[in-house]
């Protein structure tokens, strides 16, 4: 597949719409279009794009294709891949801010359609926070933390259901107050190094405090709280 390294979140709307986003995405979430024969992602994530630079994205393609099966997928009109195959399915879509209309279309008269939005600075990070070379972790600005950047998919015992989930880690024996949304969950220390943070519908906002020395923020989007274990 044509993917890139996941970030979920966005700095410009960060405690707003983690009470209000009502995301679909879930860890294994696609949509279907109404041939039956194309899919979308069910919401729009973040992604390092081939400029370095995290942007939104969604992948569309063939479902369940047979082997001849061949499709375009567009963005506004405009040819984002020109030939998505059984042995190829997948594109990457790369939106822009606003509305956006993806199209798969395997013919002239069977065309799928898929309507995304995208906020202001949706994928924007923490400012100052920076990725690991290879993309899988993403730096407080302090030094003091560090965040997976794809979530993964875990049973939640205090819930008893399946849900997304990142790992936070301590990164110097700091003491650390962790919170979500502004809720305390859990404290970091030389005694206790990381902690998986389990993320509810919608927008996520983490932050590990070190006392009035410093906070580190993370946002991840948590779709509708749900996912499909493997």
């Amino acid at each position: 597949m044509k993917s890139g390294e996941v970030l979920l979140g966005g700095v410009a709307i960060l405690v707003a719409l983690a009470a209000t986003s009502t995301s679909a995405w879930g860890a294994t979430t696609v949509t279907i279009g109404t041939s039956g024969k194309t899919f979308a992602s069910g919401a729009v994530q973040c992604a390092v794009n081939p400029s370095g630079v995290s942007a939104p994205t969604v992948q569309a393609g063939l479902f369940n294709p047979k082997p001849a099966t061949t499709a375009v997928v567009s963005l506004n009109g405009a040819v984002v891949d020109l030939t998505v195959t059984a042995a190829d399915p997948v594109a990457d879509v790369w939106l822009a801010t606003g509305k956006n209309t993806v199209v798969v279309t395997l013919s002239k008269k069977v065309a799928d359609k898929y309507a995304f939005t995208v906020v202001e600075g949706m994928c924007s990070l923490p400012e100052g926070n920076t990725f690991s070379a290879d993309g899988t972790l993403e730096y407080a600005a302090s030094g003091k933390s560090s965040a997976t950047v794809t979530p993964g998919c875990a049973l939640n015992a205090a819930t008893g259901r399946a849900q997304p989930y990142v790992h936070l880690f301590d990164n110097g024996g700091f003491l650390l107050n962790v919170s979500v949304n502004g809720l305390p969950l859990t404290q970091l220390s030389a005694y206790k190094t990381h902690t998986p943070v389990f993320l509810g519908a919608g927008v996520n906002v983490i932050s590990a405090a070190n006392g009035s020395l410093s906070t580190d923020y993370y946002v991840r989007n948590g779709g509708d709280g749900t996912c499909v274990l493997p």
